[in-house]
């Protein structure tokens, strides 16, 4: 019994050579050229702002009748127009969004993708 456990035990841990061999063989990741530059802020400040899901957390995640999507992803995409400078105010990122009242949620979609989206705008801008 002792043997057969110690043969599948070296074969497990030579199965696992063999995959880690490639990758320490390829070496560390090389840095790019353009990875260190600053000559676009932008672009080193949006790796500190989080996801724009992170900002929608208050949205609903259920479907509406007779609209495609839902408040979720449309709050997402309103913070990604922000975020790309495609929009600069949330009111017109997030103009799509309905203005009613849901039952059992603060706030309509509307309102609250702009706080989302002026959340995210200070974020960018500090």
């Amino acid at each position: 019994m002792g043997m057969k456990l110690y043969s599948k035990t070296a074969a497990s841990l030579a199965a696992l050579a063999l995959c880690a061999a490639p990758a320490l063989a390829a070496g560390p990741p090389s840095s790019t050229p353009n990875q260190n530059s600053t000559n676009n802020p932008s672009s080193t400040n949006s790796h500190k702002l989080a996801a724009p899901g992170q900002y929608c957390k208050a949205e609903s995640k259920k479907h509406v009748a007779g609209q495609s999507g839902t408040p979720f992803s449309a709050c997402v995409k309103a913070q990604a127009k922000l975020r790309s400078g495609a929009t600069s105010s949330p009111r017109t990122a997030c103009k799509d969004l309905s203005k009613k009242h849901a039952d059992g949620q603060k706030g309509t979609p509307f309102s609250l993708c702009v706080t989302a989206g002026a959340k995210l705008l200070k974020a960018q801008n500090s």
